[in-house]
């Protein structure tokens, strides 16, 4: 299995945390949000004696994304990038290629829903036409989208186009208007509610507003169908411990004060 680490850092000094987890977890590809420490400090922190010696792959201008990995450097080869999203090849030996696009879209402070829907058509655009000069559509998006799996420009057609089955995603595109538009799945609607272990949701936040959610799925990995069932039932997890640092207050909501105000997401693919 390969193993994929997200985390929105929220700007906090937590490289230790990150560390943490990198090693708990085994963790091959780290995908960073809002970090704020230095790459050199944090690889120092992950190449400790007696553990994988990390890199970080020869590329990234995106001031929201940072990569990290266990395997070489030239592993990761980056195809697209704008200020929000960075889209890399990642070709490993005798595994399958695929195409690993991560995304830090504008918080809901900056950005109506509208906005937000349309550059998600944008980022969907972007990613068929990665897709079609690799040849295969073998693509996992991981990042703070800043939007819940239900909102417009996760479900629209010509947005992401992210169901929430893998029944449906098997169909693999539908039609509008004569046009066809590729399935992703998106695991994350399973993890609203208290009806399973761990948190209901990424993300806290409370206003005095007749519409509040509280819990929140902004943390997101989405996969088209060529990669879904690489994926097991259980292999995407919302983590809310690093090593001996509860990531929740004793509330159960994120810990904004230690660490960040995301929690981290886990996902394995079988390559």
């Amino acid at each position: 299995m390969t193993t994929f680490l997200f985390w929105n850092t929220n700007k906090k000094p937590v490289k230790e945390a990150i560390a943490a987890l990198v090693e708990t977890h085994m963790v091959d590809v780290l995908v960073l949000a809002e970090f704020s420490a230095g790459p050199v400090e944090l690889l120092q922190q992950l190449n400790q004696p007696g553990r994988p010696v990390f890199h970080q792959p020869y590329f990234g201008s995106s001031k929201n994304m940072f990569f990290f990995t266990r395997f070489s450097s030239h592993s990761l080869r980056l195809v697209d990038e704008t200020d929000r999203v960075s889209i890399c090849r990642l070709t490993l030996p005798e595994r399958l290629e695929i195409l690993l696009a991560a995304v830090h879209f504008p918080s809901k402070l900056y950005w109506k829903e509208e906005s937000q829907a349309i550059e998600c058509t944008e980022l969907a655009r972007a990613i068929r036409l990665q897709e079609e000069k690799a040849g295969h559509n073998r693509t996992a998006l991981v990042g703070d989208l800043n939007m819940n799996p239900f909102e417009t420009g996760l479900v629209s057609a010509a947005g992401l186009n992210a169901v929430m089955t893998r029944d449906l995603a098997e169909r693999r595109s539908r039609t509008v208007q004569s046009r066809a538009y590729p399935f992703f799945y998106n695991p994350m609607w399973s993890y609203f509610g208290d009806r399973h272990d761990g948190p209901p949701g990424t993300y806290y936040y409370e206003r005095s507003e007749h519409v509040c959610y509280f819990w929140n799925v902004f943390d997101q990995v989405l996969l088209r169908p060529d990669l879904m069932n690489r994926c097991a039932l259980d292999g995407v997890r919302i983590l809310t411990r690093a090593g001996r640092l509860s990531l929740l207050s004793n509330d159960g909501k994120p810990n904004a004060e230690q660490a960040s105000d995301h929690l981290p997401l886990l996902f394995e693919l079988d390559l």
